[in-house]
């Protein structure tokens, strides 16, 4: 799929396009001739999508995808598509004590489970096929962790196992593997994960943290680089089979994953860790 004509006609099936990364990337790509289909969880998002799409001038597919609804997923499995790109997720914050099971079942339901399975579903088409490309939205949290994210960390540790696995079992039918993990963007996406809380049915007394005084920790990016990043991932122009933005993090995140193998369980024993501290310090969409 890499000629100007195969690029042009493929056929694009992006999840989770009601909101953030996926809407701006649908949006995107139709606006550059490739045929869109975009997912989104709910009804109403049809036509608010719909209606973005005309303001832009552009054909764009909208159709509802909740990757969780069996009915939904067994409908998007008769579409001819020639690229997914699973970005439905959910993010729930909270510490690892305190978060209620309901909420972690879901976090994994809706970030590991459901896009599993529509590439399952998807796949096995390509195969047939002999040519196609999965790309994963990943997160550097798949890559590393920090407090009261652990939950929605996991469910990203899941999919960088789940993409590795994919992308060595499938190359000799012809299918392509990639991940893109965004760090820390402005896109309300991190916020809002640390507003989960709110609706919890648990004891608040017996939660370890006061989550209303707990932000997201880190300053924040203008997301551009996430949306052009991803557009080469789906289109071929980018071939690395992992990408994180911003690239200036890279090397954070290698100093992070290489620190693991000289940390100690007494490291800071006994006291609050940065990251927790930072989490009460910084307000919520500061800026990068």
């Amino acid at each position: 799929m890499n000629d100007e004509e195969e690029k042009v006609v493929a056929t694009i099936l992006i999840t989770g396009a009601g909101t953030g990364f996926g809407h701006e990337v649908a949006l995107r790509l139709a606006a550059k001739g490739f045929n869109v289909i975009a997912g989104v969880e709910i009804a109403a998002q049809v036509h608010s999508l719909s209606e973005e799409a005309k303001k832009r001038g552009v054909n764009l597919c909208v159709e509802k995808l909740d990757v969780t609804c069996e009915g939904d997923r067994l409908k998007a499995a008769k579409w001819d598509v020639d690229i997914l790109l699973n970005n439905a997720g959910i993010s729930e914050g909270g510490a690892i004590a305190d978060i209620p099971a309901e909420n972690l079942r879901r976090q994994y339901e809706v970030n590991v489970i459901g896009p599993v399975i529509l590439t399952q579903l998807l796949l096995k088409k390509m195969v047939k096929n002999k040519k196609g490309r999965i790309v994963f939205m990943s997160s550097v949290a798949g890559l590393t962790t920090d407090p009261f994210s652990g939950a929605y960390s996991s469910s990203k540790h899941a999919i960088e196992a789940i993409a590795s696995a994919l992308s060595q079992e499938v190359k000799e039918f012809g299918i392509e593997v990639a991940t893109v993990n965004p760090g820390p963007f402005l896109t309300g996406f991190n916020d809002r994960m640390f507003d989960s809380w709110q609706s919890w049915v648990d004891d608040p007394t017996q939660r370890l943290f006061d989550y209303e005084n707990i932000a997201f920790p880190h300053e924040q990016y203008d997301p551009e680089p996430v949306f052009e990043t991803t557009i080469g991932v789906l289109t071929g122009e980018i071939d690395n089979y992992r990408n994180v933005e911003p690239k200036e993090i890279i090397s954070q995140q290698k100093e992070l994953l290489d620190a693991v193998w000289k940390q100690k369980v007494t490291d800071g024993l006994g006291k609050r860790s940065d990251l927790v501290q930072k989490a009460y310090d910084i307000r919520p969409g500061t800026p990068a």
